[in-house]
């Protein structure tokens, strides 16, 4: 989920078309559907009612989340199973819960509904909260962790590679200036150092000023690029025959080892010339998505927080390795 608009509402982004693409896979009995983000629980509840025949696992690392989704998700009686877990404990979790191979996994990337719009948790830019940031209430570093602590190299690292800020070193030098003076608590200050680090004629291009910087430090507290590597494998793996991969992605930064990932698994493995490619090297997958599917213009005007939404899929043609 986006962070772009605060405070827009939870509206799951691409609802239809996710229901129609992963549906298909969870016709028969006994049908497992995975929400490795479940967050607020409003792709799983549409997706249970379309597959009434399908189970699901619900994972999220935030524990609000679950007992939120739980709430949401309690008229489908036992159905359902919710997992505290970050998504790249995939693997572990089908293990646990006897589950090796299962028919639809969807990965809804970035924040949810619930943590943009609970100030207390510091995700916000556009007004003062605490410097909090974590997905996983309560458990590890904070931003505010970060921004005290780190060396000003380090944060310019953070900032160029997770926020693709192009004037990183100068806001992580104005950073270490203004906590030589007062530590960062709250995120308006923060605001204020970034804002004043920026060159005045590039603070009213390219959306807010501390946007991507806020981008880069949720993305460092919560090892999110680390996890969704992690993920992306385990979630292939563990289709079976005829599953379906859904991924939905915010930024170039998700979206890229999702595409390249994709684009390998469902490419044939055989040496170039061959005129026929033998079985054991033809593609395990097929995309089911033509590049990357975004919503539409209505979806766009109705829910803002869908307008950088990138959907791909990807079916499991056979188990061979």
């Amino acid at each position: 989920m986006s962070e772009d608009q605060q405070g827009a509402g939870h509206i799951p982004v691409l609802l239809d078309r996710i229901v129609e693409l992963l549906t298909p896979a969870l016709d028969a009995p006994g049908s497992v559907y995975v929400d490795c983000t479940l967050g607020l629980g409003g792709h799983a509840a549409a997706v249970l009612a379309a597959a009434p025949r399908a189970r699901l696992i619900g994972i999220d690392r935030d524990p609000e989340a679950l007992a939120e989704a739980g709430r949401r998700l309690a008229p489908f009686g036992d159905r359902v199973t919710l997992v505290r877990a970050v998504y790249d404990e995939l693997g572990d979790v089908l293990a646990r819960e006897g589950t090796p191979r299962v028919q639809a996994v969807l990965a809804d990337l970035g924040l949810s509904s619930l943590q943009i719009d609970r100030r207390e948790r510091g995700f916000a830019y556009a007004v003062d909260a605490p410097l909090d940031m974590r997905m996983s209430a309560g458990t590890g570093p904070t931003a505010a962790d970060v921004v005290n602590g780190y060396a000003a190299a380090e944060l310019a690292r953070i900032l160029r590679g997770y926020g693709e800020e192009r004037f990183a070193d100068r806001i992580a030098r104005a950073i270490v200036a203004a906590r030589d003076t007062e530590p960062f608590t709250t995120s308006a200050r923060l605001v204020e150092v970034i804002s004043a680090a920026i060159p005045a004629a590039a603070r009213h291009t390219g959306g807010h000023p501390a946007k991507r910087t806020f981008q880069a430090l949720r993305i460092e507290v919560n090892g999110e690029l680390a996890a969704l590597e992690g993920l992306l494998p385990q979630a292939l793996d563990a289709l079976a025959p005829g599953g379906r991969f859904a991924v939905l992605a915010y930024h170039s930064l998700e979206d890229r080892p999702v595409k390249n990932t994709f684009a390998a698994a469902s490419t044939d493995r055989a040496p170039r010339g061959l005129p026929v490619v033998p079985k054991e090297y033809k593609a395990r997958f097929r995309l089911l998505t033509r590049g990357a599917e975004r919503p539409g213009e209505e979806e766009r005007n109705h829910n803002p927080r869908a307008a950088s939404a990138r959907l791909r899929v990807a079916e499991r043609l056979s188990e061979e390795s």
